[in-house]
């Protein structure tokens, strides 16, 4: 079961998110990020958070609509993303698309980036996407399949520490069970050759960036 989830961030390719939607997904809302939902034309399954960026009366429409309603106090450890995530994941998720999670906020966003890395979500694929955009972690002994086109930019980034044997395929500037260092630049900005390539990690955990060519866009 794939879950789609709607955060309060920044919105910029709706058209393109859009396509991306599948008529089974499971829909979930963030807070204020309902409206991004309702942009589309869609109303989420599930409206979750503290419900402090989304209108009384956009709530009390979205309840009268059937809508599941999971709320939380405002004052908590973890962010409204967080709990999402972990609603949709003990919801039977075992893959998540989450749109509109990067923003203005520096902060924020590099939370949202690391989501994914949590312990609870190991048994999930979680990407991030906005538009050309988007980003997946790859753990140890993961095998990771790209798609997309010629020219479409690559990027692998250590978390947590340095990484250790990569190998990649199909991609401009190969690795052979090479090493990335946390905090070094060696992983940014490769190729993809053709419409697929492969990333595989024997230890560690990394992000993968793909940043795609909108002209050419394989969602």
């Amino acid at each position: 079961m794939r879950a789609v989830i709607f955060a309060n961030g920044v919105f910029s390719h709706p058209e393109i998110d859009r396509a991306r939607l599948r008529p089974d997904d499971w829909l979930i809302a963030v807070d204020g990020g309902a409206r991004h939902c309702q942009a589309l034309g869609l109303t989420p399954a599930v409206l979750i958070g503290d419900f402090d960026s989304i209108k009384t009366q956009e709530r009390q429409a979205l309840d009268q609509q059937g809508v599941t309603m999971v709320s939380y106090p405002a004052c908590k450890d973890e962010t409204d993303l967080e709990l999402a995530l972990r609603y949709a994941v003990e919801g039977g998720a075992d893959e998540v698309l989450i749109l509109a999670g990067m923003g203005s906020r520096w902060d924020q966003s590099l939370a949202n980036l690391l989501l994914p890395a949590m312990v609870e979500l190991a048994g999930a694929q979680v990407r991030l996407v906005d538009g050309p955009q988007e980003a997946v972690l790859v753990r140890g002994g993961e095998t990771l399949k790209l798609h997309g086109q010629p020219g479409d930019k690559v990027s692998l980034i250590p978390l947590r520490g340095d990484v250790h044997g990569v190998t990649t395929h199909g991609l401009e500037y190969p690795l052979e069970e090479d090493a990335l260092y946390f905090g070094a630049t060696r992983g940014v900005s490769n190729i993809l050759l053709g419409e697929e390539a492969t990333i595989h990690l024997e230890r560690g955990i990394m992000a993968c960036f793909v940043i795609h060519s909108p002209q050419k866009l394989d969602i």
